[in-house]
């Protein structure tokens, strides 16, 4: 039974009352939860409407199911405020402009469509997103990691209370197929180094022979060098982290340590860039840039292909040829799923051919002694 008490308000129930700011106008709820003071509007002038309405909430809050409700923003506001927070958590760079990008093209297609809010990044919006992407010409690769930012960006939104539910709920993504990369034989990579000039090599030399990430090659700095103990080690430091999160270890090749032996000490970095007619210095870190349009040239006069990364699969996948365990594979370049170092197996066709003959060989063995 609702209860007068100043002649302004109304107490309903345990813990709420009820007001007008002014004869004939809306009804107000007034409550705490949580130690906080709340106001609500009950969206009517009608008294009945607004006490059933009041003692739902009576009922919510004595049962702990009340809710504040949540003001949905706009999708721009959101991204601003998740590249806030990713700024926040110190991320590389390079991470920071995909998202930016990425987020950059939702706030525009959400512009575009009339979207008012994060309430309308929903699965029309996915499927317009995703058509967007494809007449752009995106890989399917691309798309997929584009649309996890996406779900990210909704769920980031739920945990500052920006959305009251998710709009994408129980949508699946299945993960594309990797595709086919190139991978260089030992044979392959020996020829490209050979082709190289003399200031490239020492590089191409590095990434050849540890599987390294372009980025850990470029910020390898002396202090990383166990020389006493021929160990190099793959860690983060001030500017930069590693792509994984997790620092390793590994031993250095003859043909590694023959390298840093004879690479100058005095610069920063390990390996450097050669000087070119705008940059006079010596002693700069690689850029990928630089690094990769010097490998083209040397990749173009030997009739292959391939990147940088490259390297990495083919260091990967003739290591495995070889007979190294994939567990040790793994501890050097630094990958932990399974799934994600199968992404670089490859079998080399003369690699192929000599495990079957090596298999024929021994069935004649066994059957005629």
């Amino acid at each position: 039974m609702a209860t007068p008490s100043n002649g302004r308000s109304v107490r309903i129930g345990e813990r709420v009352r009820i007001y007008q700011r002014e004869d004939g106008g809306v009804w107000y709820a007034n409550f705490q939860h949580d130690r906080r003071q709340y106001r609500e509007s009950l969206k009517t002038t009608n008294k009945k409407v607004a006490e059933r309405l009041a003692r739902q909430i009576d009922g919510k809050l004595i049962d702990r199911l009340w809710k504040p409700a949540v003001e949905a923003v706009s999708v721009r506001e959101a991204a601003k405020a998740y590249v806030a927070v990713l700024d926040s958590e110190g991320r590389a760079p390079k991470t920071m402009t995909k998202y930016r990008q990425n987020l950059n093209r939702f706030v525009d297609l959400a512009e575009r469509r009339g979207v008012r809010d994060v309430t309308g990044l929903d699965l029309s919006f996915l499927d317009a997103y995703r058509k967007m992407r494809t007449d752009a010409g995106a890989a399917a690769k691309t798309k997929y990691t584009e649309c996890v930012i996406l779900r990210q960006l909704i769920h980031f939104a739920l945990s500052r209370n920006m959305l009251a539910a998710d709009p994408m709920k129980g949508v699946k993504m299945p993960k594309p197929k990797p595709s086919k990369q190139p991978c260089w034989t030992p044979e392959e990579v020996q020829k490209i180094i050979a082709a190289a000039p003399a200031d490239l090599r020492p590089a191409l030399t590095l990434l050849a022979e540890t599987g390294m990430r372009f980025a850990e090659f470029a910020w390898l700095m002396w202090a990383d060098v166990d020389l006493a103990g021929n160990i190099l080690h793959i860690q983060p430091k001030e500017g930069w982290k590693l792509k994984t999160g997790d620092q390793r270890a590994m031993p250095l090749s003859p043909a590694a340590r023959a390298v840093i032996d004879a690479l100058p000490k005095q610069w920063k970095w390990v390996s450097t860039m050669p000087p070119s007619r705008s940059h006079a210095e010596h002693g700069r870190q690689w850029t990928e840039r630089r690094l990769l349009s010097e490998l083209k040239r040397v990749l173009k006069g030997v009739g292959l292909v391939g990147k940088l990364h490259t390297f990495r699969h083919s260091f990967i996948s003739n290591a495995l040829v070889k007979g190294v365990p994939v567990a040790v594979v793994r501890q050097w370049v630094g990958h932990v799923d399974p799934r994600v170092i199968d992404l670089y197996t490859h079998v080399h066709d003369a690699a192929s051919q000599a495990a079957m003959k090596k298999l024929a060989d021994g069935g004649t063995a066994a059957g005629n002694p």
